[in-house]
């Protein structure tokens, strides 16, 4: 009789109990979530975790498997917006033929060319879209290890991947691909007709190289919070920056001549040295939090 009771007091009250979960699982939610990000982390000398390391290598693995899960979640998301793309990528090829005069000006020669075309843009698409939870996932796994300053604003700073990563693309497409296109369509006044796979990408390898590049400034600066990198190395080390950079920008630039390559290479020099600014307030913060 006792046990029946217990059931039918269970069964009448499970409306209730569940009601109640749901109120209080955002709250649960926001107290997990708060004691993640304010929990210290052990400090441990490096000298110390290779020793443990090299006696207890099951804790690699397990930092291994950590990381093959937070690997497979970000294919999968990347999957997802590549198959909701699908949508929209004949509008994004239109988008990328613009500055050519429009997809009219293409020329397929093979078979499956329109069809890699296709997969290309939607793949490149998806890695834009998804970059926000891409670097959330990788703070997820590299947030146990942060102080809680650090990890916090490694959260905050992952929308800024996108507004960077954007930034760079709309800096490409504006202004970077127009004259080059108008230099290698007329140079030597040769008649060109280009392959939709040969030009988009050309396209979307200048975008997507502009955009990382982007996000150096914000690189710099989480790495100079972490105490990882510092800015004055960084400033005493300009001249070869400046060698680096006219390096990588020849490299992008899609074109030969020097004017393209200064549209390339100036907004590189100027994020260079704006990350060094940023370097700088990031130990002007931590040196003020050290000394309160």
């Amino acid at each position: 009789m006792k046990n029946f009771l217990k059931k039918l007091w269970r069964v009448v009250t499970f409306p209730f109990r569940m009601l109640w979960r749901i109120v209080t699982l955002p709250f649960k939610g926001m107290r997990k979530l708060y004691d993640f990000l304010t929990t210290e982390p052990e400090e441990r000398a490096l000298g110390e975790v290779l020793a443990d390391t090299v006696q207890q290598p099951m804790g690699l693995l397990e930092h291994l498997g950590a990381l093959r899960k937070h690997l497979t979640r970000m294919l999968v998301c990347l999957v997802l917006c590549v198959a909701i793309l699908f949508a929209f990528t004949s509008q994004m090829v239109d988008l990328l033929a613009m500055p050519i005069g429009g997809i009219e000006s293409l020329r397929a020669i093979d078979v499956t060319e329109s069809v890699g075309v296709f997969m290309r843009v939607a793949l490149m698409g998806a890695v834009v879209i998804a970059s926000p939870y891409l670097a959330f996932e990788l703070w997820l796994f590299a947030a146990p290890g942060l102080k809680p300053r650090a990890r916090i604003f490694g959260l905050l700073s992952i929308p800024l991947v996108l507004l960077f990563f954007v930034g760079g693309i709309l800096f490409a497409y504006f202004i970077l691909l127009p004259p080059a296109l108008e230099f290698l369509l007329e140079f030597m006044g040769i008649q060109v007709i280009p392959r939709p796979s040969t030009y988009i990408n050309f396209v979307t390898g200048i975008l997507f190289w502009i955009g990382v590049t982007f996000e150096f400034p914000l690189v710099i600066y989480v790495l100079s919070l972490m105490g990882i990198v510092h800015p004055q190395f960084l400033l005493k080390q300009w001249r070869i920056a400046v060698v680096i950079i006219a390096i990588a920008a020849s490299a992008i630039t899609p074109t030969v001549d020097p004017i393209n390559m200064s549209l390339v290479m100036i907004p590189m020099i100027l994020l260079y040295f704006l990350s060094i600014g940023l370097g700088y307030l990031a130990i002007l913060g931590r040196k003020k939090r050290e000394l309160e």
